[in-house]
């Protein structure tokens, strides 16, 4: 994996997280392909999303920075599959739940983009303000 790659990634995956944290709609829309899915099977039935399922639930949500959340951002991995595609595992959490999610990327027209976010509720914890 080149420097200026593992750059990108890491952008794209900060803005992730800055997006979550602040829930910013537009931010994930920049991140986030247009045809991506949402998915998880802790939940039940299992939950699967479009985007335009997917943003109105974020908009709608009081932001973690809003409550003065305490952040818990981190990336565990990137691994570069070719040149236009990639996977990372990072973890954040939001209110009393910690997630590890899996983040699927192509890079389309040049520009890194999420395309399949499946993640695990790890945790369900209090909040900390």
């Amino acid at each position: 994996m080149t420097n200026d790659t593992l750059d990108h990634l890491n952008q794209v995956i900060q803005d992730y997280f800055d997006a979550l944290y602040d829930c910013d709609v537009s931010k994930l829309q920049r991140v986030f392909h247009p045809r991506a899915i949402y998915a998880t099977a802790d939940e039940t039935p299992f939950l699967y999303r479009t985007m335009d399922e997917y943003f109105p639930v974020v908009a709608a949500r009081q932001s973690p920075a809003s409550r003065g959340e305490r952040r818990r951002d981190h990336i565990d991995g990137i691994d570069l599959a070719g040149d236009n595609t990639a996977v990372a595992r990072v973890r954040c959490s939001i209110g009393s739940r910690d997630f590890v999610d899996f983040l699927t990327f192509v890079r389309v027209d040049g520009t890194w983009r999420i395309i399949a976010k499946v993640f695990q509720i790890t945790e369900t914890r209090q909040p900390e303000v």
